[in-house]
């Protein structure tokens, strides 16, 4: 499937998301999605669907703490996801606008 993405490889229709999607976009990450990848994902969209923005990295992890797993921290994130940029990364893959703050 070709996905259409905008200029900084974020959907641009978030709803066509899925796994299969998430999957497609993991790629550039050299990444293989289980489901922790998707736990963690779809709370991104939840975050995004409760408050109508995507998350910078210190609430997003506040929020994961909180809905997740309180054991949640960046270095884990950057560890299990192959990023140094968590939100950002994170966004695009649960298919989301990219985080205001972000470059």
């Amino acid at each position: 499937m070709t996905l259409e993405l905008d200029q900084d490889g974020h959907l641009v229709d978030y709803t066509i998301w899925d796994e299969s999607v998430a999957q497609q976009l993991a790629q550039s990450l050299d990444l293989e999605l289980n489901a922790w990848h998707f736990e963690i994902l779809q709370a991104v969209r939840q975050f995004y669907a409760q408050f109508g923005h995507s998350p910078a990295t210190r609430p997003l992890i506040k929020f994961l703490m909180k809905t997740v797993n309180a054991d949640i921290n960046n270095a884990m994130l950057q560890d299990r996801f192959n990023t140094g940029l968590v939100a950002r990364h994170l966004s695009r893959l649960a298919g989301v606008p990219k985080p205001a703050n972000c470059l």
